[in-house]
């Protein structure tokens, strides 16, 4: 199971086989711990146990459990199942155990068989989840092909949480591998970064793939973790590829998915020191250093 969550709770054979053991993966699944959706293709229970919530409350699947149903990537699954019920609605709270009920009208075009549209779901994560989860689930829609940056541009939003919505639309970007670079992602912009996923860098000897880039500053910022490396050999490439950017000229920032997962006062640390010293970011920090920040 912690290797499909560091997946986002969904992923493929190959993906879950360099964070466990074959063993372990037939296990969980005897055991119903994951399932598997399709041949080759893994998921985390969680949509499947909010299906059946929101049927016993005659809901609507919305937010995080909806993106799961779509089959999307998630910074986080949810605790529990979310369900959207008409707030004009009366449940008893013995019902509602075991379901986190949100209280909002969900219109007829808004939902397909008790679940709310790739579109819908998108926006209402955008205007109730923090920015790095919301952009987790924006880029993983994108990511999937069940929306487009045209789908996204034409939403129009108003009320209270108009401006995280508009926020998280023009940020999606549907290149970004996984929600491991979704949140960093987010994480730098929120540090004021203009970066960009998965932009190509000529370095003169080939071209590289760095996980985020901002060219204003020459600098790349990479989600490293070995969890995501099939093997040694590919470790080795990414050891070159870090190199090759430092000798011509690039600086290079590192976060582990811990770090970036659970240790996130330390990456805003690193980031906000790059702000104040760095000419070209976008946002002055006038903060003087603090002490670092404790990370494993």
């Amino acid at each position: 199971m912690e290797a499909l969550e560091r997946l986002g709770g969904i992923g493929d054979r190959q993906a879950l086989l360099a964070l466990t053991t074959r063993r372990r993966l037939r296990a969980a699944v005897r055991d119903q711990h994951i399932l598997r959706v399709s041949r080759g293709r893994y998921a985390l229970p969680t949509a499947a146990d909010a299906r059946v919530a929101a049927t016993r409350l005659n809901g609507v699947l919305c937010l995080r459990s909806a993106a799961a149903h779509h089959g999307w990537e998630l910074k986080t699954q949810p605790p529990m199942p979310e369900v959207a019920v008409d707030p004009r609605r009366r449940i008893a709270e013995e019902r509602r155990t075991g379901v986190h009920v949100r209280w909002m009208p969900v219109g007829a075009d808004d939902a397909e068989a008790g679940v709310t549209t790739p579109l819908r779901t998108v926006v209402d994560c955008a205007r109730l989840l923090p920015f790095d989860e919301a952009l987790a689930v924006a880029d993983s829609a994108l990511r999937s092909g069940a929306l487009t940056h045209d789908d996204l541009a034409g939403v129009r939003v108003q009320g209270a949480g108009a401006a995280a919505v508009r926020r998280v639309l023009a940020a999606a970007d549907g290149r970004a591998a996984n929600p491991f670079e979704s949140v960093l992602r987010a994480l730098c912009l929120e540090a004021g970064l203009d970066v960009e996923p998965q932009a190509e860098v000529d370095l003169g000897t080939g071209r590289v793939h760095p996980d985020l880039v901002a060219r204003t500053g020459r600098l790349a910022i990479e989600a490293d973790s070995w969890s995501f490396h099939v093997g040694r050999k590919a470790h080795r490439r990414d050891c070159v590829r870090y190199n090759l950017l430092v000798l011509r000229g690039w600086r290079v920032l590192r976060f582990t998915w811990e770090q970036v997962m659970h240790e996130q006062a330390y990456v805003r640390w690193a980031l906000g020191q790059l702000t104040a010293s760095d000419p070209v970011a976008r946002v002055e920090q006038d903060e003087p250093a603090r002490d670092l920040p404790r990370s494993a």
